[in-house]
């Protein structure tokens, strides 16, 4: 990078840890340290639940999906706003009436405390997952940046963050996030500019979707019912329902920034903000993705984007890597040609003629895309090989101009760093009240128990990092994430559906249907082909009905401790 997009990144970095650590001044007690003493406005809760969703993962993860993908993915977010108009009714006013720290103290107050602690573990353990991708995304960044191995910038990224998290608490991740949002609006409107101002003269913006959609690039909607299918409208408006539920309303991580607000009614704003914001910012996400597919069109696009692992494999097949290149670099121009003759050919008698050139031309591209991967996954011996996670840094750092590189890094950065504080935090509050002071220190006092949280924000920081040096090749980071918490999700929000809507539960019934239900989610991945997002079903459902009917049988109180 020039040294204007070094000055641009340094300068950034500094400020948010600067501003960080200046906001530790108000956390010198767990209310403060751990919710921001109750008393942050809703716009600035608002930006968090949406920047704490919008890591770097989004910027790498949902751009590479969609240029290898299309659009398809945006279904995934049908669900949202009917998700978030439940939990305004529900968990909103439960868990703030309830004066709790985490999601699962409130688990104690209906059922009983080995609920809560097993609640609390399961998020532990799928968000302590979670945020290694969530650092494994930029160390993609860094590593094609500074030539660094991605083990040294996973670390870099990783402890630097929690560095100023463990001092700032979740004051200083709140607004770190509302800064970090508008980096990221900036950086993606010059983005999305600079990308069309680029296009060779004669193709429009119009030209270009017309190319992406003869692509397939442009399909939205899919009404296929196909359960081993990801991304269709059904998955969309059922299964991610009921991801976007526990989510939102038992991951502490959320859970944690409505119990920020002022008021119930400023914390149901919050959350309602992101309802109706985050489908278009997640459009325009997908539709950088899909302008980078349509660049590479009339650019020479790399033939695989992770330019280490296709050195290393060239360095041990040259003949092979040869070959591929100039086939590569032929299917290239063919494809080039048939999509200018394509563009030229709208509205004419040849344009069906020239649209099944194009298709071709574009399948004999992609095809010689996949053998290429296959080589370097073959050469390499990396069964998990793949490239999609570095679409977009890597368009970035070749073709962006001066300054708005290091723009884009540091938005992709702060992305990062705002999102792993925000996870970190929320680890280190449930860690923190339900375990240790529940279970280990009762009668401590604010002191020892801000000492814990501190401790444990460097703890789960560095087990993170250790999480991220695993993750960085199993294909998109977007479906990582959202894969390692329909694990757990679905059967957590089947204990809060037990809490919340059936009065007649016990707590033999939600400790034991939750395990029935995680049980069940892993019968589900292992026996059958259904896509991940449908796991959060089963979990749930299973959960509910084991759990109500083991209540049936027992005579214990409902609110047994």
């Amino acid at each position: 990078m020039h040294l204007v997009d070094w000055s641009i990144v340094f300068a950034y970095l500094a400020y948010v840890i600067w501003h960080g650590l200046k906001l530790s001044r108000g956390s010198t007690d767990t209310e403060g340290f751990f919710l921001a003493g109750r008393n942050l406005p809703w716009w600035a809760v608002g930006m968090s639940v949406m920047a704490t969703q919008m890591s770097a993962i989004t910027l790498i993860g949902t751009t590479g999906q969609a240029y290898e993908d299309g659009m398809r993915f945006i279904q995934f977010y049908f669900g949202l706003p009917l998700a978030m108009i439940i939990l305004c009714v529900t968990a909103v006013p439960f868990f703030y009436r309830a004066r709790v720290f985490t999601a699962y103290e409130y688990l104690e107050k209906r059922f009983d405390t080995r609920t809560r602690t097993l609640t609390s573990f399961c998020f532990l353990i799928s968000r302590g997952l979670g945020v290694g991708v969530i650092i494994a995304a930029p160390a993609v960044v860094l590593s094609i940046v500074l030539g660094w191995d991605e083990l040294i910038t996973i670390f870099v990224i990783g402890l630097s963050t929690t560095f100023y998290t463990m001092f700032g608490g979740i004051q200083a991740v709140t607004w770190t996030d509302v800064k970090q949002m508008v980096l990221i609006f900036v950086g993606l409107s010059i983005c999305v500019f600079v990308i069309i101002t680029n296009l060779p003269q004669g193709v429009s913006l119009q030209d270009a979707l017309y190319v992406a959609g003869a692509a397939g690039k442009l399909q939205t909607i899919d009404f296929s019912f196909d359960l081993s299918e990801r991304y269709t409208i059904w998955s969309g408006m059922f299964a991610a329902l009921f991801l976007f539920l526990s989510y939102f309303g038992c991951d502490q991580s959320q859970v944690q920034r409505y119990l920020t607000a002022r008021s119930v009614n400023e914390g149901r704003t919050s959350l309602l903000m992101s309802a109706f914001l985050k489908i278009p910012l997640q459009f325009l996400i997908l539709f950088i993705g899909i302008l980078i597919f349509v660049f590479y069109q009339f650019s020479a696009p790399p033939m695989i984007f992770n330019e280490v692992d296709v050195a290393r494999a060239a360095a041990i097949q040259p003949v092979e890597h040869e070959r591929l290149q100039s086939e590569f670099i032929d299917v290239h121009q063919n494809r080039r040609a048939a999509a200018m003759r394509y563009i030229q050919a709208q509205n004419s008698d040849i344009e069906t003629i020239a649209r099944a050139d194009y298709i071709a031309a574009n399948t004999a591209y992609q095809e010689k895309r996949r053998e290429a991967t296959e080589f370097v996954r073959k050469t390499n011996g990396d069964d998990s090989f793949s490239d999609v996670n570095y679409v977009f840094p890597v368009f970035v750092i070749q073709n962006m101009p001066i300054g708005v590189v290091g723009l884009i890094v540091a938005a992709i950065l702060a992305a990062a760093m705002s999102s792993v504080a925000a996870e970190l935090n929320s680890l280190a509050t449930a860690s923190t009240m339900d375990f240790y002071k529940r279970h280990i220190n009762q009668t401590g006092t604010e002191k020892e128990w801000l000492l814990f949280g501190r401790i444990a924000t460097l703890a789960w920081g560095i087990f993170a990092c250790i999480v991220a040096t695993f993750v960085t090749n199993l294909g998109s980071l977007i479906e990582v994430v959202n894969t390692f918490g329909s694990f757990f999700y679905g059967s957590l929000l089947g204990v809060f559906v037990l809490a919340f809507a059936v009065p007649r539960a016990r707590s033999a019934g939600a400790f034991y249907g939750l395990l029935f239900g995680i049980v069940s989610v892993w019968i589900a991945s292992s026996y059958s082909d259904i896509a991940f997002l449908w796991f959060n079903v089963v979990g749930c459902l299973v959960t509910v009905a084991a759990g109500y009917l083991i209540s049936l049988f027992v005579g214990e109180s409902i609110n047994a401790k």
